[in-house]
């Protein structure tokens, strides 16, 4: 079933197709959610662009292994076809998100907030959110670098989403510690 491309670009990414598992189409997903129990079940509708088309995929069956889903999706029946899949991410509409307790929020939501410190001195925006649930961390992406800021409250003093800020309050030394340069291509 072929679904509009706004549906795709709307889209909150909840884990990417790592690899086929055995011969029968199913898949193993490195999840990017806190809730993977509940996100990945019988049932569950997924996005997924393959081969320049976006599709919705229902989960036919699921179970864990070592904290990892093992997924055969609709219509994906051979080892052939799963490695199609490979590297491709999992979507479902922000309106199919809980909400959550006050003080926490989804990784997407981050994404893009600027951050500054208490004294108002522009670091500059978030480009990722690492860890989970009990240990994150934001990327955030400088005029030449990149730097790591845990994701905790004694840190992170206000954390504005709406308005597309962050506020952090980091102790002396942190953000030299956690400079990171980079990655370039070769090209």
């Amino acid at each position: 079933m072929a679904t509009d491309e706004q549906d795709w670009a709307d889209g909150v990414v909840v884990g990417r197709i790592a690899r086929p598992h055995g011969r029968r189409g199913e898949v193993i997903v490195n999840p990017d959610t806190d809730f993977p129990d509940e996100r990945y079940r019988k049932g569950a509708v997924f996005l997924v662009r393959c081969a320049d088309r976006v599709e919705s995929k229902t989960v036919q069956a699921v179970r864990f292994h070592r904290g990892r889903p093992i997924v055969a999706l609709e219509g994906v029946g051979t080892i052939d076809a799963a490695k199609a899949f490979v590297g491709a991410e999992l979507r479902v509409p922000a309106s199919a998100l809980r909400a959550l307790p006050a003080g926490m929020f989804y990784r997407h939501e981050l994404v893009g907030c600027v951050v500054e410190t208490s004294d108002g001195a522009r670091l500059g925006s978030v480009v990722a959110v690492q860890g989970d649930v009990d240990g994150s961390r934001l990327v955030v992406r400088t005029a030449s670098d990149e730097l790591l800021v845990p994701l905790v409250d004694e840190i992170c003093r206000r954390i504005d989403p709406v308005a597309g800020t962050i506020e952090i309050d980091p102790p002396d030394g942190l953000l030299d510690l956690n400079v990171t340069k980079r990655r370039r291509s070769a090209r």
